[in-house]
């Protein structure tokens, strides 16, 4: 994709957020109080897999917004964006979206890097913003990690090296071992990220509700499993989801 229609993408991507948001608090505004919170899907991914594709496949079925890495980047680097977004989640819910902010922020962040504690802190704000208006597809940075268990579909893409080295071979125009030395850093870094900030493993199955082999699975077949589960979840209507919305 150019620049040009990169960027006419993320502009495109903004605005629908941004309406996302809107309707999302008017909704929230209009609900009862003792109404449980709407499901978020947090999509993790292999490096290799495709998280975006995927995703975004899921969000055109849901028509629901996809947040992957660049537009969360956007949202959490620009101040009136960020602002807007926190602005528009319901009343009801600031004070615990604010004490979620306040506990992640607080951990201690390596000395290496400490240079990233800002940046982080308005990931966080973004991506538990983001959970609490709900019925949205957020992709990466530790949002499996972040949101609430109770609200949130917690996806893990996974996938044989040998496919995902292929993958980004192809993608990149890398030969196959540039391909996977690009696999194996950008894993690490993910890793250390999540494990670094949010000290949590994200390597730990426990910390997903689903496990999908895009080896096995096409990127269509991967997205109705996705759904069927969110179909199943947003039946329930557990105790501990209420808790959360009050």
């Amino acid at each position: 994709m150019s620049d040009a229609n990169n960027l006419e993408h993320l502009v495109g991507a903004l605005e629908r957020a941004q309406r996302h948001w809107e309707e999302r608090h008017r909704k929230a505004a209009a609900s009862p109080a003792s109404a449980p919170p709407p499901l978020t899907i947090a999509l993790s991914r292999q490096a290799g897999t495709p998280g975006t594709s995927v995703a975004r496949e899921v969000g055109a079925r849901l028509g629901w917004p996809v947040y992957d890495l660049e537009l969360l980047q956007r949202i959490a680097q620009e101040m009136g964006l960020r602002v807007r977004l926190l602005e528009s989640v319901d009343e009801r819910r600031q004070s615990w979206l604010r004490e979620c902010i306040e506990a992640f922020v607080s951990a201690p962040v390596p000395g290496d890097y400490v240079s990233e504690s800002a940046f982080v802190r308005h990931l966080v704000e973004t991506v538990l913003s983001l959970g609490t208006h709900g019925e949205c597809v957020i992709v990466g940075r530790g949002t499996a990690q972040l949101l609430a268990p109770q609200t949130t579909l917690r996806v893990r893409l996974v996938g044989l090296l040998a496919d995902r080295v292929a993958a980004v071979s192809r993608r990149f125009n890398l030969s196959r071992k540039e391909a996977e030395r690009h696999v194996q850093e950008t894993e690490r870094e993910r890793v250390r990220f999540v494990r670094d900030h949010f000290q949590k493993d994200p390597l730990d199955p426990a910390n997903y509700d689903l496990m999908l082999n895009s080896s096995r699975w096409s990127v269509g077949e991967c997205a109705e499993l996705i759904i069927q589960a969110v179909h199943a979840l947003q039946v329930r209507t557990p105790v501990t989801a209420r808790a959360v919305a009050t």
